[in-house]
Parts: C-alpha cells; structure tokens; sequence
C-alpha cells in the first residue's frame, strides 16, 4: 500500500504545523508520509519540541521550512492551520488534492510564566491530536498509546 502524502502549512512553521507533523508521523507512519511548510519559517520552537517529548515524540530534528521549496511536489491532502495561510496556499496547490482548513490560534509566549506557557502549548497539542483523530480516523491516537 502506498503512503499518503500530508503538507501541513501555517504561517511559520514553527509550532502547529510542525506538532501536526511530528503527531501524525508518529500515529500513522504505515499509511501517511507527512511534511510541514511556512510561508515565513521562524525555525522550531523549544516549546514544541518540548510537549511532543512529553509524549515520546521527538521532533527536535524537524526543521522549518519555506512552503516554495514543495512547489510542484503532488500532496494528497495539503491542510492550512491559520487564516493567513490559507489564502497564500490557493494557488499554488497541485491538482487532486484534498484541501482542509482548521485555525489553531499558536500559543503565546508574552508576559507567561514558563508552567504557562507549557500549558497552553500542550492544550494546542491535545486539540492537534485530537483534530487529527478526526479528519484520519485509521489512525491511532498518540496521545493513547
């Protein structure tokens, strides 16, 4: 059986599409090949790799990535993660794809203490997954296992 192939694309690939990812890999890596992309990549945030090692996902050799670098790349399902990037993806997705859209809000790191900001990393984790249990439901949950 041939693997699936899942883009997911938020505006800097640095927190939610690079947890999309790594959860993903990691529940359905028999079925899905998944890869994440930015329309300004920001580099991967500590906090990310963080929460998905509190689970026994390691991520921390994922990279952020530019989304022009998968032009002409054929995805079977290219997933936006934030308002912004839905409209920049539009044109430039390969025919034949599966489109989804959901907005995760990244979690801010402003005037939080670090046990905060943890929290509200792992609550966009847990929506994450569970999103993600949703739209491919033959998968198993990471959280779970």
């Amino acid at each position: 059986m041939e693997k699936k192939t899942v883009l997911f694309v938020c505006s800097f690939n640095s927190v939610r599409s690079q947890i999309a990812e790594g959860l993903l890999n990691a529940r359905c890596n028999t079925r899905y090949l998944a890869y994440s992309a930015g329309v300004a990549p920001a580099g991967l945030n500590p906090y990310a790799v963080s929460v998905m090692r509190e689970i026994g996902i390691d991520i921390s050799s994922q990279r952020s990535k530019k989304l022009e670098i998968f032009h002409g790349v054929h995805f079977d399902y290219v997933i936006t993660m934030c308002d912004g990037v839905k409209q920049a993806v539009t044109g430039s997705i390969p025919e034949g794809a599966t489109i989804l859209h959901r907005t995760f809000v990244s979690p801010s790191e402003t005037r939080k203490d670090k046990a905060e900001i943890l929290a509200d990393f792992r609550k966009l984790r847990d929506k994450i997954n569970d999103w993600l249990g949703e739209i491919f439901p033959d998968c198993p949950d990471a959280l779970q296992e």
